[in-house]
């Protein structure tokens, strides 16, 4: 069953809801009244390219942080050592 996003005329509530096959929502949840549309988007799609993508820009940022992490733990390492000599 398709999940379809529809906005009311009368009180511009927008909704998301779960609708078997040629069947519609009879009223908005908001104000009751049948007067709806359904809202177009694009459904979203994964490939392998764009995975891979994703996946890179998630290493990137992981190496980042674990080399900010090794920094200042090196940098807490020298201090303790400076202070406790």
């Amino acid at each position: 069953m398709p999940i379809y996003e529809y906005r009311c005329s009368d009180c511009a509530h927008q909704f998301e809801k779960l609708v078997r096959l040629n069947a519609e929502p009879s009223q908005c949840p908001q104000c009751g009244k049948a007067t709806l549309e359904r809202l177009f988007h694009a459904p979203a799609i994964s490939t392998q390219k764009s995975r891979s993508y994703t996946h890179g820009i998630a290493r990137r940022k992981a190496s980042a942080t674990k080399k900010e992490q090794d920094h200042a733990q090196r940098e807490y390492e020298r201090n303790y050592i400076k202070d406790h000599s």
